[in-house]
């Protein structure tokens, strides 16, 4: 598993990629709901857990803000966050204690040169 530094750096890119893609779950709530999120109140944060090793990716309240949807509303204060992805990050032993534990065999693993990301062929 990579370093928090590393991690949390490729889930809040300079580009700003990821930010869009997580702040368009709140348009999508928009359209789907007939909310009112602003999507300019929210700002995307990526913070790596280290005890669940896993990103954990936020859309956190930049003020004071209340969301109306349906009939419902929700107030949220400035810094309250909302839990909108998370993405394990497993080493390779790991990820095959995980396919064994569910009746899968690892048939084969290609990994790059830093061996940063993995497949893994398995069956059962």
């Amino acid at each position: 598993v990579k370093d928090s530094e590393t991690l949390e750096a490729a889930y809040d890119d300079a580009a700003g990629v990821t930010a869009a893609f997580n702040r368009n779950m709140l348009r999508n709530l928009n359209g789907l709901l007939g909310a009112n999120f602003n999507l300019k109140e929210w700002r995307h944060v990526a913070l790596f857990n280290r005890e669940l090793s896993r990103i954990e990716m936020h859309l956190e309240a930049r003020c004071n803000t209340t969301v109306r949807w349906q009939g419902s509303e929700r107030s949220f204060v400035s810094g309250e966050r909302i839990l909108s992805e998370c993405s394990y990050k497993y080493t390779l032993d790991r990820a095959k204690v995980l396919l064994d534990a569910v009746g899968f065999k690892s048939v084969r693993c290609w990994a790059d040169s830093s061996a940063w990301f993995g497949v893994i062929l398995s069956t059962t």
